[in-house]
């Protein structure tokens, strides 16, 4: 076409028509319904918002592609989504703003618990493992509570948050997930932390947690074996425990892993209470010049690090094996961040900015839910993949005497794979299923 002319049109049309298929499994799990259970804050005028309509639409315009509240406007000219979605009207940034900021730490606490708790209620699955790990928020402006200096690798003496979450390893999902503040240490009140998300996950078992450097302590170690919880957590690379790494061990290579060696030692810091098991990995930088872990000056063929575990019978190669797989939770924040935009939805008070970062997490874990009983692909897909293989397609509505048609604009050899998905959510059970045998 070498040239055209010009017209507009007052026809409603959709960008995100695949929109329908969240809303399809919405619809199933009975989200929002739950939703209105909750202490949501309510409005003060009879015109104001559903808080519910609020929650769902904030969802809405993440998976939609929004990464600061500026960008959640957009849903208020989109009449098609408006629509589909049951909503009034679709809510605007200042909405946004004076919801969250109604939210306290008493509130936000229960909220999100309790629907965290609803959530993995559904799942039927026994035994799950738990990856706990921190990360840095970095903040640029100067009027949010609790964002101040600390650990900060990027951008050293910015202001920032410093949240910790837990995984679960099985189906991705964010059990549960604090903000705090960017002074904070990475295990700062994790025995609270840690006791709230086993409140939500309820009956099902903590068969392993993993965690990061950041996490060893006596405290940590001690507080999970009194809960009977084992463990794999990465080592500090302290001048004593390097001491026992520079003596005599036992080196074993990794079969199928070249330069790369196991050995192990029984570690007994100063006051603890007893030895504990310590797995050492090192790997010849010669072979393998991206190796991560410890260069030590006197040992500079090899870099090292070190886990302790409370697996006692598993073999040292085994447990370095498991503890590798904590790398998908690093991944997950890193979609968070890019795609949920975790980082950027800033507030002025903190348990407001909280209550965002919080909901998100929810967002996350719906969209996982997506992944897992719609898509039911082994792969995993990030949502910036999804938006254009899913969510990206024109739509609008058309009404009947009797009824409302949702259209959606689809190659003709792409509806028998759409028909499919809408069948897969029909098929969602009362209580999903995630098998982890």
């Amino acid at each position: 076409m070498k040239d055209f002319v010009l017209n507009y049109s007052e026809n409603q049309v959709t960008a995100w028509g695949g929109m329908a298929l969240m809303k399809k499994m919405l619809n199933k799990v009975c989200v929002k319904e739950h939703l209105k259970s909750l202490d949501l804050p309510r409005p003060k005028s009879n015109r104001g918002y559903d808080p519910a309509d609020i929650m769902e639409a904030f969802w809405v315009s993440i998976w939609c592609g929004a990464s600061r509240f500026a960008h959640s406007d957009y849903l208020r000219y989109d009449k098609t989504l408006t629509s589909l979605f049951d909503w009034r009207q679709a809510p605007s940034q200042s909405t946004y703003s004076r919801y969250f900021h109604k939210f306290n730490q008493k509130r936000s606490d229960a909220v999100f618990k309790d629907l965290n708790s609803w959530f993995f209620k559904q799942w039927q699955i026994d035994n799950v493992t738990l990856d706990v790990d921190s990360s840095v928020l970095t903040r640029y402006g100067r009027q949010q509570q609790g964002a101040n200096k600390g650990y900060n690798p990027q951008k050293p003496g910015r202001n920032s948050h410093h949240p910790l979450m837990a995984f679960m390893s099985e189906g991705g999902m964010v059990v549960n997930s604090w903000l705090r503040q960017g002074a904070t240490g990475a295990a700062s009140r994790f025995d609270d932390f840690l006791e709230e998300t086993l409140q939500i996950l309820g009956d099902k078992k903590v068969g392993l947690l993993r965690a990061d450097s950041g996490f060893h302590s006596k405290m940590t170690f001690e507080l999970l074996e009194s809960k009977q919880i084992d463990y794999i957590i990465a080592a500090r690379m302290q001048k004593p425990l390097r001491q026992e790494i520079g003596s005599s061990l036992k080196w074993v290579p990794v079969p199928g892993a070249k330069g790369i060696e196991v050995a192990e030692l029984n570690y007994q810091a100063y006051k603890w209470k007893k030895p504990r098991r310590m797995v050492v990995i090192r790997q010849n930088v010669v072979i393998n010049p991206t190796a991560v872990g410890k260069l030590f000056e006197d040992l500079p063929s090899y870099r090292y690090s070190a886990l302790f575990t409370s697996l006692e019978t598993l073999p040292a190669i085994e447990v370095w094996r498991i503890y590798r797989g904590r790398a998908v939770a690093e991944n997950r924040i890193k979609e968070l961040k890019y795609d949920f935009g975790m980082d950027a939805f800033n507030l002025s008070k903190f348990f407001a900015t909280e209550a965002a970062f919080r909901s998100i997490m929810v967002a996350y874990n719906l969209m996982a839910l997506f992944k897992h009983m719609v898509l039911q692909s082994k792969r995993h897909q990030e949502l910036k993949t999804l938006r254009f293989k899913c969510f990206a397609l024109g739509a609008w509505i058309t009404k009947t005497s009797s009824k409302s048609i949702y259209n959606l604009a689809l190659a003709q050899n792409k509806r028998a794979w759409m028909d499919g998905l809408f069948l897969n959510i029909s098929k969602i059970p009362p209580e999903f299923k995630l098998s982890n045998a």
